[in-house]
């Protein structure tokens, strides 16, 4: 069993390392890959569930994330309860499980053969992805699925936005949540990018490296899945050449808005 942990526990935090033994106490064969998200970025979640979600990887695989910025009732909160856990079952056999906040399930909810909540309490800890979820989604990863609940209608969970920073990686290049079949353009065409304060002078690529050194690239890039419809989706990604595109633009934070201006 190969697990990816996917939370908004910060990079390096002993959060990890604890919900990786409580996992470990149900499941002690499986391989345990821990992602750091942004806190509280339940649209890098989501993306991240759907990039290692579609994409090859071992056969017995479960995606275990935690990201709840408790803001589903914006009233003091009793027991620590937050959003409640949900169940996923990919087209190739993957299986999701996670709390259902903002943007988490947001990418493939469409694709997903199943989606039902998870009976299991939603309070009782602050910490509840250690305390409270691990042995549900232990349970559901091998097969027994007597704790799942309800189906969710995908028509409940919101859209992805189609304009945000998903994500820095650790080059400076930004992966946007702007579908490449989206962009008109002919290649090699100038056009401004905007990303809050910051505006920049860019070329349309239809591959990153088809720009001359120190050029700010906007291209369809490395993130992306065949959807349930048999077709290729791609996002599009802001590449400087030889630089940083993410220093260019001043540091933007994972959720900020880009736009195209030209």
């Amino acid at each position: 069993m190969f697990i990816s942990l996917i939370a908004d526990y910060g990079t390096g935090d002993p959060a990890f390392a604890e919900v990786k033994q409580r996992l470990l106490m149900a499941i002690p064969q499986a391989q345990i890959h821990e992602l750091s998200v942004p806190s509280f970025s339940t649209l890098a979640t989501g993306f991240w569930v759907a990039q290692l979600g579609f994409n090859p990887g071992p056969r017995d695989r479960l995606i275990y994330h935690n990201c709840a910025p408790r803001k589903d009732d914006p009233e003091a909160r009793q027991d620590n309860e937050g959003e409640g856990l949900t169940y996923a079952l990919l087209p190739n056999g993957v299986t999701v499980v996670g709390v259902n906040a903002g943007f988490t399930i947001s990418f493939i909810k469409q694709a997903a053969t199943a989606l039902r909540t998870v009976n299991v309490a939603r309070g009782g800890s602050q910490f509840r992805s250690r305390d409270v979820f691990p042995p549900a989604a232990a349970a559901i990863a091998q097969g027994d699925l007597s704790v799942l609940g309800e189906a969710i209608n995908p028509a409940q969970i919101p859209d992805p936005p189609l304009d945000r920073i998903a994500w820095i990686d650790g080059y400076g290049n930004i992966k946007t949540t702007i579908p490449a079949a989206q962009v008109n353009l002919e290649p090699q065409s100038k056009i401004v990018i905007r990303i809050g304060d910051v505006v920049s002078d860019a070329i349309y690529s239809d591959g990153s490296f088809k720009v001359p050194e120190g050029t700010l690239a906007f291209a369809p890039g490395s993130s992306g899945w065949v959807g349930r419809d048999g077709q290729s989706l791609r996002w599009m990604e802001l590449f400087l050449r030889g630089g940083n595109a993410w220093e260019r633009f001043g540091r933007p934070k994972v959720n900020q808005q880009v736009t195209q201006l030209g």
